[in-house]
């Protein structure tokens, strides 16, 4: 079993999406997590380690990280490390590596409205999955993708008439 990390970081870049030849979406996102502390003698913040490393996305994950994160932005990631290895000039190489199995912004310091992404909605209404269209304005903390679900009972994303089709806007506890 490999080790699992769950932690606090941020983008060291945008996230890059690439398709591998059997069309999988597979999404490659730099982190870098660090040790900040309060030197309580100067009540100063001071940067300690920085610990660098690769996380990779795969498929609908891949794609929503693609379209939500940007350069900068702080994260709360899940993931298990691992170690990629290849071979370059006849020369080994070795670096640590993270799958990620859950990537999202920290609400601490960004604001989000959460939606189901177009292939969730698609696979709730019986329709097949497709990629959803590159967002122009990712980064933009605006995370918004799609027209929300009718069947959704966390649909806040219209704010027309508060009764619609019988049902209310509240939350449905």
């Amino acid at each position: 079993m490999l080790p699992t990390l769950t932690g606090v970081g941020r983008l060291t870049a945008d996230p890059e999406l690439r398709f591998t030849q059997s069309s999988k979406a597979v999404a490659s996102i730099p982190l870098a997590f660090n040790s900040r502390r309060l030197n309580k003698q100067t009540n100063q913040w001071e940067d300690g380690d920085v610990f660098y490393i690769r996380g990779t996305a795969w498929e609908r994950l891949a794609e929503n990280a693609t379209e939500t994160l940007a350069k900068g932005m702080e994260v709360l990631v899940t993931g298990e490390l691992r170690t990629e290895s290849w071979e370059k000039d006849g020369q080994k190489h070795e670096r640590p590596a993270l799958l990620i199995r859950s990537i999202a912004p920290n609400l601490a310091y960004a604001v989000a409205n959460v939606s189901k992404d177009a292939a969730s909605q698609q696979n709730a209404q019986g329709g097949q999955q497709q990629r959803p269209p590159q967002n122009q304005q990712r980064g933009q903390q605006q995370y918004r993708q799609g027209p929300p679900a009718q069947d959704d009972p966390w649909n806040v994303g219209q704010p027309q008439n508060t009764q619609r089709q019988g049902r209310s806007d509240e939350p449905p506890f």
